[in-house]
């Protein structure tokens, strides 16, 4: 391998998913932000959750959305599914993996509130089974994902299907979009 062949080939490829993004995702972003806007302004809350690095992107998301994005202001609120261990541990050992965002989303949301899931590939058993729960209780459902959008269409009321097959790729382009739907809902809301 080629050091420098390889950091030019993965900056280009990258820079082609931005630009294929750019072009693909102006109208789905602001719907998503329109719903998340008016979610917060009802008094509701977002349900981030994802597996393996999107569990990362949606505990991230939550933070910059509880403590602060751009600048200090009020908090906004968001919880990410992922990050207590017991509630992940026990929902796993004693009703299946598949099953532990959905249950803690019957648990947890309410219908008015957002649930975000994030899964590349669009066919996660336990993102779909949640955005299934999500929908049952009257949530409004969104969806982070890649490739075909697999699953994701069909469950969500608003998607973003980066227009790439890379996980790296794709995982690029959801922190960029969910780093951008929080400055603009910082914005929207007038906390910043």
């Amino acid at each position: 391998m080629d050091p420098l062949a390889y950091f030019n080939s993965e900056l280009d490829d990258h820079a082609a998913v931005v630009a294929r993004t750019h072009a693909q995702m102006e109208a789905p972003f602001l719907a998503m932000l329109d719903a998340w806007v008016k979610a917060i302004e009802g008094g509701h809350k977002i349900l981030f959750f994802g597996n393996g690095g999107s569990a990362a992107d949606a505990q991230h998301l939550s933070a910059e959305l509880v403590i602060r994005f751009m600048e200090d202001r009020k908090p906004i609120a968001a919880i990410a599914l992922n990050t207590d261990t017991s509630a992940l541990t026990a929902g796993a050992n004693d009703l299946g993996y598949d099953a532990v965002f959905a249950r803690q989303i019957e648990a947890l949301g309410q219908a008015g509130d957002i649930a975000v899931g994030f899964t590349t590939s669009g066919t996660s058993p336990n993102i779909v089974a949640a955005l299934e729960m999500a929908r049952s209780k009257g949530l409004v459902t969104c969806a982070f994902t890649g490739r075909d959008g697999g699953r994701m269409p069909d469950l969500a009321d608003h998607c973003l299907i980066i227009p790439a097959q890379s996980t790296r790729r794709i995982q690029e382009m959801h922190i960029t979009l969910g780093h951008m739907l929080c400055g603009a809902l910082e914005q929207s809301l007038k906390l910043v």
